[in-house]
């Protein structure tokens, strides 16, 4: 099949869930990827956030042919070799204590508002159950993660709503202050904000969220699904804070593309679930805690953690010398790789032009470019987009 009847029989045969782009892509290698055609780019949305390794790591690779031959799955009702070994390593590298394996990031955070509600109505009482989310928050797809997401456009056409949830400008302390009631069992944050634009707080404010929880005796759940497995140049974004939260979700770069997802939690927390308050058929799959594994101690004996925040830095650079030749880029932000180009123009037509000269970028918000490349990337690399990014906007 050629690349117009691939695309036509997808179209025919698959929801309308995506709007996608029209190119096939069949390979990847590093920080590259090639579409049906035999075209190059240079991907600098490593399937938004998820190759930090780039695309086929022989470390990940090998690790999941080698479990591939042994075993594929068995039910959480027996102990999993590879997720006994992968949660000792995120213990041992976080402020956790305990881990709940899941598939996705959305699945993580369900189960992080379930083990607050859980935590909260054994340990503070049946009144104290809501959450208070952060507006321009994304927390997933399913119907409790959408009413904890702070974005109207993904509850659309979905309501009713999850009872329980209260929603506060981000990075506004006053307003969170004033949200927090008798009901309230926690706060749920994102440490920098993805999907809503990588919108990056004041440097204090997790260390007061977190001394507003203390005070007030409820929880602090820090969604890390995006920020979290070295992309902001720390293996988790809370680090920079210097704080600690009780609740922590993980997904996208655990695994470099294989799917899963993980919940990590005190002590003090955890102990709120016992057998059977909650599951996950393939939660904690040999195959899935191979590739994470791998992928974690990649970037952990590797450097890439010195290597993204250094290469960061050179790219933000590289991005506010090149608003000073473009009028449209009205702020450059980021930290790590997780950066983000607000325009005064709908960013759409610069993706496509990008695509179209073999390079690889994202639009989240209408007018605002972000980039979340592989953590392997180059100066070279940073360098290319940037010219090619400097032709787009020629003009505009």
């Amino acid at each position: 099949m050629n690349e117009k009847e691939l695309m036509a029989q997808a179209d025919e045969n698959i929801m309308n869930t995506y709007k996608r782009f029209p190119i096939v892509l069949v390979k990847g290698l590093g920080q590259k990827v090639w579409d049906v055609n035999g075209k190059e780019y240079l991907d600098f949305v490593a399937g938004i956030a998820v190759c930090s390794l780039g695309h086929c790591h022989p470390r990940v690779v090998a690790a999941l042919k080698e479990q591939a031959d042994k075993l594929f799955h068995v039910s959480n009702l027996y102990y999993i070799e590879p997720q006994a070994r992968l949660a000792k390593m995120l213990v041992d590298n976080s402020f956790a204590d305990k881990v709940f394996f899941c598939n996705s990031g959305a699945e993580a955070n369900e189960a992080a508002i379930k083990l607050a509600r859980k935590y909260a109505h054994e340990n503070l009482g049946d009144d104290k159950f809501e959450l208070i989310t952060m507006k321009d928050s994304f927390h997933g797809r399913t119907m409790a993660t959408i009413t904890a997401t702070g974005q109207e456009k993904f509850q659309f056409g979905f309501t009713p709503l999850l009872e329980g949830f209260t929603y506060v400008p981000f990075n506004d302390l006053s307003a969170l202050e004033a949200a927090i009631n008798k009901k309230t069992c926690g706060i749920m944050l994102e440490p920098i904000q993805g999907e809503g634009g990588v919108n990056i707080p004041d440097v204090q404010y997790l260390a007061k969220v977190r001394e507003m929880c203390d005070r007030h005796n409820i929880l602090l759940i820090v969604d890390e699904v995006q920020t979290g497995v070295g992309r902001t140049g720390k293996l988790f974004a809370y680090e920079h804070s210097g704080i600690k939260p009780d609740i922590m979700t993980l997904a996208k770069a655990l695994g470099n593309g294989f799917p899963v997802g993980a919940m990590l939690a005190t002590n003090k927390i955890a102990q709120a679930f016992s057998p059977g308050n909650h599951a996950s058929t393939f939660g904690g799959n040999p195959l899935a805690m191979a590739a994470a594994n791998a992928t974690l101690k990649t970037i952990l004996e590797e450097g890439l953690l010195d290597v993204c925040r250094e290469r960061g830095e050179y790219f933000l650079a590289a991005l506010k010398k090149l608003q000073t030749r473009h009028k449209i880029i009205q702020e450059v932000r980021g930290m790590g790789l997780m950066i983000a180009c607000s325009l005064t123009i709908e960013g759409g037509d610069i993706v496509k032009e990008c695509l179209k000269k073999g390079v690889l970028i994202n639009c989240t918000g209408g007018k605002t470019l972000r980039f979340v490349p592989p953590l392997i990337i180059s100066t070279q690399d940073v360098d290319q987009v940037i010219n090619i990014l400097n032709e787009v906007m020629e003009g505009k």
